[in-house]
């Protein structure tokens, strides 16, 4: 790679304004602006201030500006994941977190893997329940405090009494530490409230479990497990509130009642059929499939220490999942990237690319559909998703172009998030705190 002309100084004693009122020139060697459309040569990409000023053919310079030579490098919007776990990671030693761990040892484990993932080029994520650490590292993020993707947290995700999102397979003492803060309701009017209450305490949008979960140690299954007047109560309170919903959804009957009640996104959707597939093209609802979760699970599932019943559940949902996201792409559904991470390891999200390839997408639509779709889902395509005039500079570069293959997104050497630079030439860079 080409040596930066004039490095980004992102040390810690660097003073803010720094980050705010100078410019920075990025030449690119191909940019890949606008994800789906045709690649450019010879790119200069000017941001200020966190965000990009402007897109100019060539590679211009300015008087006092600092360029960073990417001149050999394929360029593009930094990525988004819309399925994530960032307080912890699916393994027999960290089962019991929430019991061993404090809430301070929570959150300094959440900011390890959520500067794992920026490392790995995802500048935005979406956080599909977790711990109230969530919403530390979130606020932290934002103001620039520390390391971290733009997080968009579900807080506690909401299930029914005993549903998937309950604790199982403890003694009561046990199960009545790890369901502090738990997030159940039961019934419309009470599941109603709960969500109103999620809003309160700080989410952005809001996560229910429709179905029945892999790693929930209880043999209930996956099928519906919220009725369909508790479903559509949460989904109006939300939206009357501008939150969107995700839903949790494995088996059929689950996924096509969340359908019906007008979720924004379906998770995992491991049992979609044609009658769900009619229903998400009906309600332009987003299927985020996370491949990679039952493919490590499947692939790992004597080293992770899961129940019995949760390595059952994990073989009947990875035999479906592949055939059904497949059926979907084929059929025109909306994919946005989400990968589970948590249950898979930390940093390595972009192995979902492949995946999405391998059942059916091009590599410009798989890259796609971790950019353009996530931002649109997100309703944030207005400041994310591509690189262009307006938009918050996050900016990611490979070496390899990731339209002839898309595994050169799992090696992302340049990084930079909101105008400041976390990665450069595969080595991470010092952050700036304010």
């Amino acid at each position: 790679m080409k040596k930066v002309a004039m490095l980004v100084a992102v040390m810690m004693a660097a003073p803010a304004v720094a980050q705010t009122t100078s410019t920075t020139l990025i030449h690119a060697g191909t940019l890949i602006a606008v994800p789906g459309q045709a690649p450019k040569a010879r790119q200069t990409i000017v941001v200020q201030g966190g965000r990009i000023v402007a897109v100019r053919d060539g590679f211009v310079t300015e008087p006092g500006a600092t360029v960073i030579d990417l001149g050999d490098r394929f360029v593009l919007p930094g990525l988004m994941d819309m399925h994530v776990h960032l307080d912890g990671e699916l393994g027999p030693s960290n089962e019991l977190d929430g019991v061993k761990l404090s809430d301070q040892d929570l959150t300094l484990q959440a900011a390890m893997y959520a500067e794992r993932t920026l490392q790995a080029g995802f500048t935005t994520v979406r956080n599909l329940g977790g711990s109230p650490a969530i919403k530390a590292l979130r606020d932290a993020g934002a103001k620039g405090r520390v390391a971290a993707p733009t997080i968009v947290d579900a807080g506690t995700m909401i299930s029914v009494t005993g549903g998937h999102g309950d604790v199982h397979g403890y003694s009561e003492a046990v199960t009545a530490v790890l369901r502090r803060g738990a997030t159940t309701c039961d019934g419309a009017a009470d599941c109603a409230k709960l969500t109103r209450e999620v809003i309160r305490r700080g989410a952005d949008v809001v996560k229910i479990a429709s179905t029945g979960g892999v790693l929930s140690s209880v043999a209930g299954g996956l099928g519906q497990q919220m009725s369909d007047a508790e479903i559509k109560a949460v989904v109006d309170s939300a939206h009357a509130f501008g939150r969107k919903v995700a839903a949790h959804s494995h088996a059929k009957d689950g996924i096509d009642a969340a359908l019906k009640a007008g979720v924004d996104s379906i998770e995992h959707g491991s049992f979609t059929d044609k009658d769900s597939i009619a229903l998400f093209k009906k309600s332009g609802a987003y299927l985020v499939p996370t491949l990679l979760a039952p493919h490590d699970v499947i692939a790992n599932i004597d080293k992770l220490g899961i129940s019995p019943a949760s390595a059952a559940k994990a073989r009947e949902a990875a035999s479906n999942s592949f055939a059904n996201t497949k059926a979907a792409i084929a059929a025109g559904v909306k994919i946005a990237f989400g990968t589970d991470t948590g249950v898979s390891p930390h940093g390595g999200n972009a192995r979902e690319f492949k995946l999405l390839v391998d059942a059916g997408m091009t590599p410009a639509q798989a890259i796609r559909s971790a950019t353009v779709s996530t931002a649109d889902l997100l309703g944030r395509s207005a400041t994310i998703g591509t690189i262009e005039a307006g938009k918050q500079a996050d900016i990611i570069a490979v070496a390899a172009d990731p339209l002839a293959d898309v595994t050169a997104l799992e090696k992302v050497d340049f990084v930079m998030a909101r105008g400041v630079v976390h990665k450069q030439g595969g080595a991470r860079q010092a952050f700036a705190a304010k």
